[in-house]
């Protein structure tokens, strides 16, 4: 049967976002967010309804279907509203104040999002996911509200604005504590009442990976020898490699998973989980050398280079959540999820086998006699009850795999967000540089050099500014503090492993420009540049979320540069950034693991490495492969005028300079003697 022809088309069939284009037939009379459509509330007074989501949104779909193809619902909002669709994605600025106010109105948050607001775009009413009934009652009573008693909405509008403001006035202490150690038995003794000691992660559902957290308690774990948070950290990548939220047949983890086991997924895949979790597993991997983690790592970057790269070396963005099952409806995990007829079918003599090891039954079972692949025995216990080597086993398993992969393939897949985003690209590019140093696998090297090459060419205009999307040819849009953090931490990185001088002075003008764009008086850095357009109020990311807040890795960056370029000033903002936010972080410690991460370069032992002579690449490869989170890498195979390498090099001479707070070791000539004096924690 085909599809009827849309008899509706609204102002986004002119935009590049999949987000909005998706809006772009309903019979709601969407604009995008731009002057003319500010322009135009303003001109016939009308109330804002501003609905902001994203391509693999699952709710964000239901409410799409369930009020925004409705004629009905679409005549009161056409009536009496300026309807603005927003892609959170494209546009995280207007997300980010947004979200701020439905937080302080509901106490919640999430997506889709949706605010009514006045004119001049003051927030006065907001939530999430509404029913249609109850979406109608709500913005029939806004409008007669609007129209019959107008000085109510501007008075709470007015007494909102005030409190949003007050979200982003960060106070510096008036006695500045010394960072100490002391700091982190009382915090970590808080978090750990959180540890979800049998499933790994934190207790409760539903439940988020949140990298950050695990890379702070790997590196945490270590420095202090804290045997319980490095048994914890290990147990919980070991449960999300075996839980249904990872993808063992195409790779890639789903963005959260609904209950406390890791099981049943959201099914969308974003870049942004993949890229930090690469990150993740492959300093875990470095640690513990634990095959499992060398899996998924090699798994997941398959996925990535399958599904969510271009042509050009650009990542796009997500995978959709819902997919067309075999009735050609949409359904949620349709791609994903299989039958027990269908894994019989498919497998034959080993479903038993199979089935034990992926648990199809009761364990295992979703819904509508569904199963999401999970693991809870080791493959040596299942190999030792069907009398095979585990060997044998693991042969088993790449063969089903295979198998499984090549009947997927003929489903109808998740629609692709191929916009491109360049924060996401540089946390995907210093995933692919971690992978490369943990595996030694060239290819990784060389697709995050492409994609590296892709950053600088498009997405740096010729002012040396960042933009923050890529669609169709096409940059657009001013970049955002995300972007520039993201992109010199990636910049950082890439010398670190190549030596290139370029990429350190490229990631130094990044910085001399997110202090003359993203700056006032305060240390922090706003999200916004000073050039773009203002909304009601301009944001300061601080803490960290799911991904880190932008000014917790600016923070990092100034440190970096300023080992690394001997920028006394760009330390003395860092040390400043982490003071400002030092007396928040005791109450939610999960919500600043990435400021944690950078007091550690204070409270413990953090050394920056300066290798010298022709074999100093060789010897880098050999170095970088170790876990060494404390370490900042420089090196040249000649002469070189960066501080740290300025007249060490010496002819026929290979050399390893340990340094720390402006003092350096003899130099080494080993590896092994190098890592040595590091881990002396």
């Amino acid at each position: 049967m085909k599809n009827k022809k849309p008899t509706y088309t609204n102002d986004l069939i002119n935009e590049t976002s999949p987000y909005l284009l998706q809006h772009a037939h309903n019979p709601v009379d969407w604009k995008p967010w731009n002057d003319q459509s500010l322009e135009k509330a303003r001109k016939e007074n009308k109330l804002l309804i501003i609905s902001v989501g994203y391509s693999a949104c699952h709710w964000c779909h239901v409410m799409e279907h369930e009020s925004f193809e409705d004629p009905g619902v679409a005549e009161v909002m056409n009536a009496d509203f300026v309807n603005i669709k927003v892609d959170r994605e494209e546009r995280p600025d207007i997300d980010q104040v947004y979200m701020n106010a439905v937080q302080v109105m509901t106490g919640t948050g999430g997506w889709p999002m949706n605010i009514v607001a006045l004119p001049d775009g003051r927030p006065v009413w907001g939530g999430t996911y509404f029913k249609k009934e109850q979406w109608m009652n709500a913005l029939n009573q806004l409008s007669v509200l609007y129209k019959q008693k107008p000085e109510q909405l501007l008075e709470y509008a007015g007494k909102l604005e005030e409190g949003l403001q007050k979200l982003q006035f960060i106070e510096l202490p008036q006695e500045e504590q010394p960072f100490s150690r002391d700091f982190y038995p009382e915090i970590l003794k808080q978090w750990k009442a959180q540890f979800d000691l049998e499933n790994g992660g934190f207790k409760g559902a539903p439940k988020f990976m949140m990298p950050n957290n695990y890379e702070f308690l790997l590196r945490y774990g270590l420095q202090q020898q804290d045997e319980e948070i490095q048994k914890f950290t290990e147990k919980t990548l070991k449960k999300m490699a075996w839980g249904g939220i990872y993808d063992p047949v195409g790779g890639g983890f789903s963005r959260y998973s609904v209950d406390e086991r890791w099981h049943v997924p959201h099914f969308e895949k974003m870049l942004y989980d993949n890229a930090q979790l690469v990150r993740l597993y492959s300093q875990a991997y470095k640690n513990h050398q634990n095959d499992l983690f060398k899996n998924v790592i090699e798994k997941t970057l398959e996925f990535i280079q399958e599904e969510l790269t271009a042509p050009d070396y650009a990542f796009y963005s997500a995978l959709d959540a819902d997919s067309l099952n075999e009735k050609g409806k949409s359904e949620e995990g349709a791609f994903y999820t299989w039958t027990k007829a269908e894994l019989k079918n498919l497998l034959e003599e080993d479903f038993k086998l199979f089935s034990e090891y992926f648990n199809i039954n009761n364990y295992g079972k979703w819904e509508k006699d569904r199963y999401v692949l999970i693991r809870t025995k080791k493959s040596a216990d299942i190999a030792s009850e069907f009398e095979i080597s585990e060997e044998q086993l693991q042969e088993k398993v790449r063969s089903w795999m295979k198998k499984l992969k090549k009947h997927r393939e003929g489903r109808k897949k998740p629609a692709l967000d191929d916009k491109t985003l360049t924060s996401w690209n540089a946390l995907m590019l210093f995933g692919y540089l971690e992978a490369y140093t943990a595996l030694k696998d060239r290819n990784y090297l060389d697709t995050a050099l492409k994609n590296a090459d892709f950053i600088k060419t498009k997405q740096i205009a010729g002012n040396g500014r960042l933009f923050h999307s890529y669609k169709k040819g096409k940059s657009s849009i001013n970049g955002y503090l995300e972007d520039y953090a993201f992109t010199i931490e990636a910049f950082i990185k890439l010398h670190e492993i190549t030596f290139e001088e370029s990429w350190l002075r490229l990631a130094d003008n990044l910085c001399e420009i997110c202090i003359e764009d993203f700056s006032d008086e305060s240390p922090m850095f706003y999200f916004t540049s000073n050039k773009d357009r203002e909304l009601i109020t301009r944001t300061l990311e601080i803490m960290d979320n799911v991904i880190p807040a932008s000014n917790s890795v600016m923070a990092k960056n100034l440190f970096k540069l300023a080992a690394l370029l001997e920028k006394t000033e760009y330390k003395e903002r860092a040390e400043k950034m982490l003071k400002s936010v030092q007396p928040q972080i005791k109450t939610h410690p999960g919500s600043y693991s990435n400021w944690l991460d950078f007091m550690l370069n204070f409270t413990h032992p953090f050394f920056e490495v300066a290798l010298t002579g022709k074999k100093a690449k060789n010897l880098n490869i050999e170095l970088q492969e170790k876990y060494l989170p404390n370490t900042l890498i420089t090196g040249t195979t000649g002469e070189s005028e960066l501080p740290l390498l300025q007249n060490r090099f010496q002819e026929n001479k290979d050399y390893l300079y340990v340094c720390s707070e402006g003092k350096c070791d003899l130099p080494q000539t080993s590896v092994e003697k190098t890592v040595n004096l590091i881990k002396h924690f």
